[in-house]
């Protein structure tokens, strides 16, 4: 793992701490229900609206995972020190648990070749519509706009009466946090840390489109981030992004 001047993570970041925590095996729906090591599970990634409700149980399970190393990390070393980090599923996981951080902000988040979870029904509310969630649930019964809340209607769409008074972004964010039934405040701490995404063009397990997707929808809800599209790079890391994401954090905490 270096850049094209040879510099490795530790090299460009000597005294940092590494941590590299792998997934727990779960039943993969794309494999025939077979286990494997996944985050959480999903669909086809060139279908990613479809079957969504696969990702909930794993997500959170991921996150509130995430959240602890962060809590723990930011104890030991500080907030200013701390920088989540992901490839691919792990990038996945690695935003969600940021948009869902209720926590002091860090330094920065890295998603290498990855996407954002939900991104279709998180854009929509952040543009102002009432996102069609057939595809997610599957039915009416399930869909969470049709719900109060409470009986007499005025929980709002996420169960909560202040819900009509909070800006698109919040409600976005509120709607990925009940999504995933993730516990704590929805402080939209990760508006002040910074992001950075690099995806490669060629990229055919995870289509640029969807780490496109990924960019705009933070972006939307009022993120800090910053994408760098790799021609002729397919489904990993290069020696320019690295060299692009040890400039990024050399920025933020050096």
């Amino acid at each position: 793992m270096a850049t094209h001047a040879g510099e490795k993570l530790q090299d460009a970041f000597p005294h940092a701490k590494l941590i590299f925590p792998t997934a727990s095996r779960s039943r993969a729906a794309i494999y025939k229900r077979s286990y494997t090591h996944q985050w959480f599970d999903h669909w086809h990634m060139n279908e990613p609206t479809k079957r969504q409700e696969l990702m909930r149980a794993g997500l959170r399970k991921s996150c509130e995972y995430i959240h602890g190393i962060l809590r723990r990390e930011i104890q030991e070393v500080g907030k200013e020190n701390v920088v989540l980090w992901g490839l691919s599923q792990g990038c996945a996981t690695s935003l969600t648990s940021l948009l869902t951080w209720d926590g002091e902000p860090f330094a920065a988040t890295i998603g290498m070749c990855g996407y954002l979870p939900f991104a279709n029904h998180i854009e929509d509310i952040a543009r102002g519509g009432n996102s069609e969630s057939e595809d997610l649930f599957g039915n009416e019964d399930d869909d969470p706009f049709s719900h109060s809340g409470d009986e007499d209607g005025k929980g709002g769409i996420f169960g909560r009466e202040d819900s009509v008074s909070q800006d698109l972004p919040t409600q976005a964010v509120a709607f990925l946090r009940d999504e995933i039934e993730i516990e704590g405040e929805n402080t939209m701490v990760f508006q002040n840390i910074p992001v950075f995404l690099g995806h490669g063009i060629e990229d055919e397990k995870v289509p640029i489109e969807i780490g496109r997707e990924a960019k705009t929808c933070l972006g939307l809800l009022g993120a800090d981030v910053e994408m760098i599209q790799y021609e002729g790079l397919e489904h990993w890391y290069s020696k320019p992004m690295l060299a692009d994401i040890f400039a990024f954090l050399r920025e933020r905490i050096m």
